[in-house]
């Protein structure tokens, strides 16, 4: 079993910046999925910032990958870019470095509420283990930037067509002020709610959308 540092990323890691824009673009492919792309010069300013998580194999070997963005003059943080490389998964890094970068983000924005859009199981679980909870869209950041980084998205007309109220993924938040039960509630207490939810949700969206297409 290979062996991890799992670090805030810095200065000497300026050299995987670009390996690691190829992994994220091509993590996002194969899950048929858009991105907001970054270019490597835009990882690299996040390194310096001390605003990104890194995973380091054996033999100085990128594993992995995660780094911290914020929204709406820093009332909103997003961990994003979450990426494992492929002979390194199935070992839990992926929960370990968004354990770190949600340490990370708390740490340098204490008042911020933690968000993302995702349409992975595994993610869910990740962020539900950490406390977020599923949520609206409309209790998530209003900020265009960000939603400007959902135009790369193969589901992006899905998003503009509900004027921003729904779409595949599923919005997760925490809130630090939120003490609810509800927030602290393990995924596996409604993994099968979750799993049906998802795929209700794609069921209706995608089958209105084709029945319903654009007028050209």
């Amino acid at each position: 079993m290979a062996n991890f540092e799992i670090v805030v990323a810095s200065e000497k890691h300026l050299i995987f910046a670009e390996e690691i824009c190829g992994q994220i673009e091509e993590s996002a492919k194969a899950r048929g999925t858009g991105i907001a792309k970054r270019s490597p010069e835009y990882i690299q300013q996040k390194m310096r910032e001390g605003k990104a998580v890194i995973a380091i194999a054996d033999g100085n070997k990128f594993a992995g990958f995660c780094y911290i963005e914020s929204w709406a003059d820093t009332k909103f943080v997003a961990n994003s870019g979450l990426i494992v490389v492929t002979e390194y998964r199935k070992h839990g890094l992926a929960h370990k470095i968004k354990e770190r970068a949600f340490k990370l983000s708390r740490e340098k924005f204490p008042n911020a509420k933690l968000f993302g859009l995702t349409t992975s199981l595994a993610v869910m679980k990740i962020n539900s283990d950490l406390g977020y909870r599923p949520v609206t869209f409309s209790e998530l950041t209003e900020d265009e930037k960000f939603w400007d980084g959902c135009k790369s998205c193969v589901n992006y007309d899905i998003l503009t067509r509900t004027n921003k109220k729904h779409c595949l993924c599923t919005g997760m938040l925490y809130d630090p002020n939120d003490k609810s039960k509800h927030q602290r509630k393990k995924f596996q207490d409604y993994k099968d709610k979750y799993k049906n939810w998802l795929k209700i949700k794609r069921d209706l969206l995608l089958s209105k959308f084709i029945k319903d297409p654009i007028e050209k």
